[in-house]
């Protein structure tokens, strides 16, 4: 049996709703700006629990527009400036790298039923 669920969310808490889904889920995953020079180890959370519960971690998205810490030399201050930062300012560039992890998720399970049942699995899903 093939699975075909699929999260998507910004990096946070609520993420630890993983373990309740089923091996060979994926997981996506999006970032604010700034975030990526203040979150340290912890932004590797999602993926480690991912990797342990046979999930497929597909990829962290990094907002490239957004603020700037009004305090650069505060790292604290700019740590939660960032961590409460919106995400998804430019929406062309997160759509079109969501349509392609969603087009991945997508080939994987037609291959995965494919294998399971010993023939060609006919999709009549575009490859948009």
């Amino acid at each position: 049996m093939t699975n075909t669920d699929v999260v998507a969310s910004p990096h946070g808490a609520q993420l630890t709703n993983m373990l309740f889904m089923d091996q060979g889920s994926s997981v996506m995953e999006f970032f604010p700006k700034g975030w990526l020079e203040h979150a340290g180890k912890g932004q590797y959370a999602p993926w480690w629990m991912a990797k342990q519960s046979g999930m497929k971690h597909q990829g962290s998205w990094w907002d490239p527009v957004g603020e700037e810490c009004p305090n650069p030399k505060q790292p604290m201050q700019c740590f939660l400036f960032h961590k409460d930062s919106k995400v998804g300012h430019n929406e062309t560039y997160f759509a079109e790298w969501a349509r392609k992890v969603l087009n991945q998720v997508r080939v994987s399970k037609l291959e995965q039923a494919s294998n399971n049942v010993g023939t060609k699995v006919r999709s009549s899903v575009c490859e948009c």
